[in-house]
């Protein structure tokens, strides 16, 4: 009891003043009936709404508007937590929801127009490399202790904030802050693999146990089990892998959210490989200039990693995926596996993890009658061309982005809606809805150990410092918005059958080269990128880079080594 005194006392002080009268019958209202549980007591939370009031004062009666992508944490705040911010500081938000390719569009219209479409973003930390650059985003740490003090919370607390580090430029500074996050893992039914008969018939086939894989080899042979051999479990036609392949725009991010590192391509380094990035882009350690994708230039794009990586998707989603996979495009791929007819995914997004505990009443043939699941995540495998100290795939972190098109009030009053919905007071409910952790105090709160055994290893994932091993593109990557337009086409290529992987990923890298010579050009003449922009290196024959040290790895005699798996529960020892 004497703690929580003292600590509702450190809000206090941290808060200052007694309680505004406006908005305080709300906040008591929302804290009591929505923001609960919470890592804070309740005088904690009242405190904390207090300070919004009080900071809001100057924009009551303003209408923002704001921009995300729709996933179930973004809905919540659009259908639940703007209505909270308004009854609560009487600043009104228009919480847009949209696909993450409108998002992309958006953002950089707004950049390109310096019209104020939107007065905020949760736009993906992968555009860092971009906001760094082109300096058109509110520099976060600048704007806190500047223009934008008096609408800081005091008790926002960074350091809580598990992807900090993703949303921070190679000068040091917060260019956004975390607003969710969800890690791109493998996905398994783990009720099947426990199945003796089928361990049984696995061990006898292919030599080894079955279970979680460690590398491609034992997926690539796990899918070919299930689809080629089991067949059928329970009266159901059963895969033994899902995925996409529709010639859209999220094609193109299913392949830069590491794909191609969970091969093998880039070097060593995190959060991301240094000097060679996962999209193959070269860029010197402690250089802000990238130096060319195409390995002729030192890059990996259309190196024999990177090749190999887009084989193996294009071969396995045509062989052991379910008819029709090939066409469906990110949305209708994660859910499908609701319907209960697939043994694993290895690239899967933890996002829809709301959507896989749902109960069997609404449609989910993947819970048991009490809800449990069937099925566990666990880390990525990774491809023959991957070393240990490569990163191991793909973190996404959602993140608040404020442009300097925004006019000053409008931007203060979308950074006040930003942090209240990051905020301590309501990060665990908000958490508990969506299941896209931001906060470390929130994914160690008591209500996450009671409800972990129902998350297939959610939990335990982000208490792991294994998280740190996934992370989002980073600053190699100089214009988001300009080379991600490049994937989705190149890689269509592929699934139509008009271009081979080799094909496709040569003029990938040799388009990306010519974007960003165009960058570099504009760079040199009107410091655009603020000498940042690419500085390409000459082209070389493909052999004076290819299995250097530090340069783009050369071909594998044999790209399928030996099947390597883990017992599930190892692997959850290793996280605890």
């Amino acid at each position: 009891m004497r703690k929580l005194m003292a600590s509702a006392a450190v809000v206090a002080l941290l808060y200052g003043g007694g309680p505004a009268v406006a908005g305080m019958a709300e906040a008591e209202k929302w804290v009591d009936n929505e923001f609960q549980p919470s890592t804070l007591s309740r005088d904690e939370q009242l405190s904390e709404m207090d300070w919004f009031i009080k900071a809001a004062e100057p924009f009551k009666g303003m209408e923002i508007n704001v921009l995300s992508e729709t996933i179930p944490t973004h809905s919540y705040e659009s259908e639940t937590l703007t209505k909270a911010f308004e009854e609560i500081t009487g600043i009104k938000v228009n919480h847009q929801l949209l696909g993450e390719g409108e998002v992309v569009q958006a953002v950089q219209t707004q950049m390109q127009t310096r019209r104020n479409l939107y007065d905020a973003y949760i736009n993906d930390s992968d555009l860092i490399g971009t906001h760094s650059r082109l300096q058109l985003a509110y520099n976060l740490s600048d704007f806190m202790e500047g223009e934008g003090k008096d609408v800081t919370n005091p008790g926002l607390d960074l350091d809580d904030f598990m992807g900090k580090s993703f949303t921070t430029g190679p000068d040091g500074k917060l260019y956004q802050l975390p607003d969710q996050q969800f890690a791109n893992l493998y996905w398994f039914r783990k009720d099947w693999f426990d199945k003796p008969e089928l361990q049984a018939k696995f061990k006898e086939m292919y030599g080894y146990d079955l279970g979680v894989p460690v590398n491609w080899s034992a997926y690539e042979d796990i899918a070919e089990f299930f689809s080629v051999h089991v067949k059928e479990i329970d009266g159901v036609r059963i895969y033994g892998h899902m995925d996409y392949g529709k010639r859209a725009p999220d094609l193109g991010w299913r392949m830069t959210d590491a794909w191609l590192s969970m091969a093998g391509t880039g070097n060593k380094g995190t959060p991301n490989g240094v000097p060679i990035d996962e999209w193959g882009i070269r860029m010197e350690a402690g250089s802000c200039n990238p130096a060319g994708a195409s390995v002729t230039r030192g890059g990996e794009t259309n190196g024999p990693a990177s090749v190999y990586a887009i084989r193996k998707w294009d071969e396995w989603l045509r062989k052991y995926a379910p008819p029709g996979a090939a066409s469906y495009d990110f949305y209708q791929s994660l859910p499908a596996l609701s319907q209960g007819n697939v043994a694993q995914q290895i690239f899967w997004y933890t996002a829809f993890t709301a959507s896989m505990v749902a109960p069997k009443s609404e449609g989910n043939n993947t819970v048991d009658d009490e809800g449990k699941p069937l099925w566990r995540m666990a880390p990525s495998p990774h491809g023959p061309y991957w070393q240990e100290g490569q990163k191991l795939g793909y973190q996404d972190a959602g993140s608040w982005t404020i442009l300097k098109s925004t006019p000053v009030d409008r931007a203060k009053a979308a950074w006040l809606y930003a942090q209240f919905v990051v905020s301590k007071t309501l990060d665990v409910k908000k958490s508990h809805v969506g299941l896209t952790f931001i906060r470390d105090s929130t994914v160690r709160h008591e209500s996450f150990t009671e409800r972990a055994p129902n998350l297939g290893g959610l939990v335990e994932f982000y208490r792991s410092p294994d998280r740190v091993n996934w992370s989002p593109t980073g600053i190699n990557v100089p214009d988001y918005p300009k080379l991600a337009q490049l994937w989705w086409q190149n890689i269509g290529d592929v699934n139509s059958g008009a271009f081979t992987p080799q094909e496709a990923m040569d003029r990938l890298a040799g388009e990306m080269d010519q974007v960003m010579a165009r960058m570099q050009a504009a760079d040199e003449q009107a410091n655009v990128y603020g000498g940042c922009g690419p500085r390409l290196n000459d082209e070389q024959d493909a052999s004076a880079w290819l299995g250097k040290e530090n340069g783009p790895k050369a071909q594998l005699e044999n790209e399928k080594p030996q099947g390597e798996t883990i017992a599930y529960e190892e692997l959850i020892k290793r996280w605890q």
